[in-house]
């Protein structure tokens, strides 16, 4: 059976909550909500107020975890700071989860290149996650999305760099570069088995530059926005923003593919779908 994934045109926080209880899931006990913060000086990111709505609904935690380049997210203390800055603290309580160690390590025996993940040690303090991705381009995976934030986002600052050096952290740019991607589905998985059905996922295409919002000098939007998805498949998700940026009819498009293709992007979407913990193949709900 098809992958089910909700969509609407009209980008809302009160949409991204009506798309959520379109997925008919009860997120138990303590939430993880894993989300984006924003580097320093990046102006695309999604702020605080756009997923008030939902957050508070849900009563869930904000988490994120410190970075592994140079910036204002590498350590704790700049982290914090930067949270604070961005007004997140303002709305939610907040987790910076990697913020002392040691690290929480996740086994992936089925890994295709990494059998280990390195997260964030305050992971193991939730029952489920909502994971909130604003979808765009990246510099070195192409599109960021649902699966980068499974990844890269919930490894801790050593995680990052282990999954980006695809297993080798000193190699933490030089590292072969499919098999970076690879990493990324491998690390992904582990957190989708770890909690066990129990997590949830939203993609936001607003804002959509061909850079990050780990960014601090990003590119502006090069294209429309265009919507709001929902589902309870991280892979078919994806899918459904890569497939809806071709299927566009804005000129800015080509921008934001290029990015996509150069770096292969599509490749974390195959790796994913081998290891399977999801599908690539979706019936798109429009609302």
């Amino acid at each position: 059976m098809k992958a089910k994934v909700y969509f609407t045109r009209e980008i809302t926080a009160q949409k991204v909550l009506e798309l959520y209880e379109k997925l008919n899931i009860k997120l138990p006990g303590n939430l993880a909500i894993k989300l984006h913060s924003g580097e320093q000086g990046n102006q695309n990111f999604l702020k605080p107020e756009f997923w008030k709505v939902i957050i508070d609904k849900l009563e869930g935690t904000v988490v994120e975890c410190n970075t592994a380049y140079d910036g204002e997210r590498n350590t704790t203390e700049k982290h914090k700071k930067l949270i604070k800055r961005h007004g997140w603290n303002t709305y939610f309580k907040v987790d910076l989860m990697d913020a002392e160690g040691p690290d929480m390590i996740l086994d992936i025996p089925n890994g295709k290149v990494i059998k280990k993940n390195y997260v964030g040690k305050h992971l193991k303090n939730y029952d489920s996650m909502l994971v909130l991705s604003h979808f765009k381009g990246h510099p070195m995976g192409g599109y960021g999305g649902a699966l980068k934030q499974l990844s890269i986002g919930v490894a801790s600052s050593f995680g990052k760099a282990y999954i980006h050096g695809a297993s080798e952290p000193d190699k933490i740019w030089t590292a072969d570069h499919d098999l970076f991607l690879e990493s990324m589905a491998d690390a992904a998985g582990s957190i989708v088995d770890y909690f066990k059905g129990n997590i949830a996922y939203i993609n936001v295409m607003k804002n959509m530059s061909v850079d990050c919002d780990c960014c601090a000098i990003a590119e502006d939007p090069c294209m429309q926005d265009i919507g709001i998805l929902a589902s309870l498949d991280p892979i078919a998700i994806d899918q459904a923003c890569i497939d809806l940026v071709y299927q566009s009819n804005d000129p800015g498009k080509d921008h934001l593919i290029e990015r996509i293709e150069s770096r292969n992007g599509i490749h974390t979407i195959e790796a994913a779908a081998a290891l399977g913990y999801g599908q690539r193949e979706y019936e798109l709900i429009e609302l």
